[in-house]
């Protein structure tokens, strides 16, 4: 008799929804949600999504993304998270362009 054929598909771990989580992250954007959770899970913090409502279920794509991790995992989530936003690519140009514009303003005649 053969034995049963495993699924080869890698199971994300995922905090116990038993245990106590901590909201570490919320945004309007999934795609950023999604981004957010592979750092945390590069760094070995397990995480988990979930629509910020219900209606979320019923509307998806409204109402924004929010990211659950354990407890004892949220200060360290929370400094990674920090870490990636102060390192976000374009952020710095942004403020350095808005201190110190490009244009040079019209002159006076």
């Amino acid at each position: 008799m053969a034995e049963p054929q495993r699924p080869t598909a890698a199971v994300q771990p995922r905090p116990d929804p038993n245990e106590k989580l901590a909201k570490v992250f919320e945004s309007e954007d999934e795609t950023e949600a999604l981004v957010v959770k592979g750092l945390l899970e590069s760094a070995g913090i397990e995480s988990d999504l979930a629509p910020r409502s219900l209606s979320q279920y019923a509307f998806p794509n409204l109402g924004g993304t929010i990211i659950l991790v354990r407890e004892e995992d949220a200060d360290r989530a929370l400094r990674l998270i920090e870490e990636y936003r102060q390192e976000e690519p374009g952020a710095d140009e942004e403020e350095e362009e808005a201190e110190n514009p490009t244009e040079e303003p019209p002159a006076k005649v």
